[in-house]
């Protein structure tokens, strides 16, 4: 049995080692809840430190804590002893932004129940992953593997009733530390980074800079530094953006330091003439604020179609991002925008910050936080010149406790999600290993993963939920298209029938354009129907490239969201593929819903969506047929079309025949872009003027008439033809 004094002096022997090193530990205390919590309190009595952060319930008192839903409000501060109490509920990203708080010479309380046990208990956090139909998985998956690494680390210490075990300090690499000269900075790197946001301003315009490194670092800080050096010298205006006004907590906080001042407020910082302002992603790109800089904070976590538009518009910009963050992670980022800057900006550059601040290098706390939450996950390593041999490829419907197990595997599937997606986070690997519904597709070539997918099962309710669905009365968790063909495009039944959604799929990189993603996706449609499920689906953001590679192979544009994303300002949209005689019947209802709802939508919430973009959703629609138009319908279309008849007075002949030319595919490009615009967005004249490069309303009017004579020629009836003939002899 331990006594207070064993526990004590092991506290206080790896408190020491840590402040030796500047590094971190985990002290793992296992066992029943009031007893894990109560040697955390006497360990806090008998340290004394004034910066104690208790994360989850039954704290000390005078100690500042919070839940898992607070720790994004304790990212800027430091603490030099952190509790996270597990009983209450472990959040793996609430874990791993927390983690990053704990400054070298600090230790983190872990407290859990005993290993062998703990997987076997339900989590208080498990709702986040909970799925309406379905049980979660007794053990969990999540917690089987932290258990196993906790065991196995050799840097945890561990106190449990029976027994205390030292961290093993003989495994651990030496550390080293860096100096600078610049007063305001901690590293070399940081001051580097200062300088070279500085000279994107001075220097040459459409040179961007990339600023990467792990957390803690001090990029947010190097950018707040600059900021308040650049108005130091006279610049008028520095923009700020990130996905959340907290991210930029430190920004803000670092520029008012290096002024000599007190922080403002949480989004403007004024000195002398000058300001740094944050703007929201989406502000920026509807109102497009003039600026000296624009400095992006936690780029990984804003999609690359809103970074590329940023990009374009702001000619001197830099861009922070981490490399393994909690919020998203940099490894999207480098693949997905580097390319484009390439392409568009070969002038740019980027600098890592390696030597990390709050603590030293090497911290085993950070490389322990790696591990559990595989934030350093990595697809396979493949050369772009790969043969692909097809008698070494294999696709295969693992279980997800054989993802688990295979430690590796589990790397390069969860990797390979990361560079899919512009935001993964570690809750994201506990919804991969225990979300009740989900089934992982792998493609190896060779043992390793080249393609990767994740399907979720949906739908199969009852008539009388179905109805309390339809209503919009119920949302069961976990059910996006099974609910939304109800609750969005009115389907009555549409829940009942069992469905299955690719929440996600990606192709390694090195590997694209070379048919995989759809050899991919023909297994999973045999696999789909060999399952006996009604349909397929998906639910992805509005980007050409990927309606173009759903509608080629069999599937069909049902609902465009009204709402684009808080951070990307774009739409999802979700397509459908009838997989039985009730999925085709769903499928045509569906279909009409969708080409009944959208020429209404477009006018209002999706009156900015891109023409390019609606062109593809607007093809092979059911719109109201011509020939439904009456005889003064079409009188009033020719007498606009070739004659000078107002457009106002003619809008809605106008919007039918339009409809049905975008639908067919008739028109050309400009035509397109005009009609959509104008005619289907009720755009202003001046806007349409100005994104279509017209002199001025009377040009735009007079190509929407030439564009409608195409039109009328084309679906004219014989008498109508007669009419519009004798009209353009009048006119000769």
């Amino acid at each position: 049995m331990n006594t207070i004094s064993t526990i004590t002096q092991l506290v206080s022997e790896t408190r020491q080692l840590a402040q030796q090193r500047r590094h971190r530990y985990l002290l793992h205390i296992a066992g029943e809840a009031v007893w894990c919590i109560e040697q955390a309190k006497q360990i806090v009595e008998g340290i004394n430190e004034p910066n104690t952060l208790w994360i989850g319930e039954q704290p000390p008192e005078n100690i500042t804590h919070a839940g898992n839903q607070q720790t994004l409000q304790h990212l800027g501060r430091e603490s030099g002893l952190l509790i996270y109490n597990a009983f209450s509920g472990f959040d793996p990203d609430a874990f791993g932004a927390v983690s990053g708080t704990l400054a070298g010479g600090g230790l983190l309380l872990l407290l859990t129940p005993a290993l062998d046990q703990w997987a076997k208990q339900s989590d208080p956090e498990a709702e986040r992953i909970t799925v309406a139909n379905y049980n979660l998985p007794k053990p969990s998956r999540l917690f089987t593997r932290l258990a196993s690494i906790l065991e196995t680390e050799p840097t945890v210490a561990r106190i449990t009733a029976a027994a205390i075990k030292p961290t093993q300090t003989d495994t651990l690499p030496d550390q080293t530390d860096s100096t600078t000269t610049d007063p305001s900075c901690c590293t070399n790197d940081q001051s580097a980074a200062v300088e070279a946001i500085i000279h994107v301003v001075k220097g040459h315009g459409k040179r961007p800079l990339v600023l990467s490194s792990d957390r803690g670092r001090g990029k947010s800080s190097a950018l707040g530094i600059a900021a308040a050096r650049l108005l130091q010298n006279g610049y008028k205006r520095i923009l700020v953006t990130a996905t959340r006004q907290a991210a930029v907590e430190t920004l803000f906080a670092m520029a008012a330091r290096e002024l000599g001042m007190e922080q403002q407020g949480a989004d403007t910082l004024h000195h002398q003439q000058g300001e740094i302002e944050y703007v929201a992603p989406d502000r920026l790109i509807l109102e497009q604020p003039r600026g000296d800089l624009l400095l992006v904070d936690e780029a990984a976590a804003i999609p690359t179609p809103l970074l590329k538009k940023l990009l374009a518009h702001y000619p001197r910009i830099t861009f922070a991002t981490t490399v393994h963050g909690y919020e998203g992670t940099g490894l999207g980022f480098n693949h997905r925008f580097k390319k484009h800057l390439d392409q568009q900006r070969p002038q740019w550059r980027e600098i890592q910050l390696k030597t990390p601040i709050r603590w030293a290098l090497n911290d085993p706390l950070e490389q322990l936080v790696f591990r559990m939450l595989a934030l350093d996950a990595e697809p396979a390593q493949i050369d772009h010149d790969l043969t692909l041999d097809n008698d070494q490829l294999s696709i295969t419907f693992p279980s997800q406790t054989q993802l688990m197990e295979d430690e590796q595997q589990l790397q390069q599937f969860f990797g390979l999600l990361v560079l899919a997606h512009y935001r993964t986070t570690p809750r994201d690997l506990w919804h991969l290993l225990d979300g009740p519904n989900l089934q992982p597709v792998v493609v190896k070539h060779r043992k390793q993963i080249i393609a990767v997918a994740l399907l979720a099962s949906e739908g199969e309710f009852s008539a009388e939920l179905a109805e309390q669905i339809w209503l919009g009365r119920r949302r069961p968790r976990g059910h996006l298209l099974a609910q939304s063909l109800s609750a969005h495009l009115g389907l009555r039944t549409a829940s009942t029938l069992k469905g299955l959604r690719i929440m996600r799929i990606a192709v390694h990189p090195a590997l694209q354009n070379r048919g995989l993603g759809q050899q991919l996706l023909n297994t999973i449609q045999n696999y789909a129907s060999d399952q006996a499920y009604d349909y397929l689906g998906v639910s992805f953001g509005a980007e050409t490239r990927l309606i173009r590679f759903w509608q080629a192979n069999g599937m069909k544009a049902v609902r465009l969201g009204i709402h684009p994303g808080a951070s990307s300002s774009q739409q999802s949209v979700m397509h459908i593929q009838a997989l039985s005689s009730r999925g085709e019947s769903m499928l045509k209802q569906a279909r009409t819903s969708y080409a009944r709802q959208l020429p209404a939508l477009l006018a209002e919430p999706l009156s900015q969506v891109s023409t390019e973009l609606l062109v593809l959703l607007l093809k092979g629609i059911e719109t109201p047929p011509v020939s439904d138009l009456t005889e003064q319908e079409w009188l009033d279309a020719i007498a606009y079309a070739f004659g000078n008849r107002g457009y106002d007075y003619t809008q809605a002949t106008i919007q039918t025949l339009a409809l049905n030319a975008l639908v067919d595919g008739l028109l050309d490009d400009s035509e397109n872009s005009l009609l959509i615009k104008r005619v289907l967005q009720k755009q202003l004249w001046s806007d349409c003027t100005r994104a279509l490069d017209l002199s001025g309303k009377k040009s735009a009017d007079s190509k929407i008439r030439k564009t409608l004579q195409k039109v009328v020629s084309h679906y004219a009836d014989s008498a109508t033809t007669d009419l519009v003939c004798k009209i353009k002899r009048i006119s000769d």
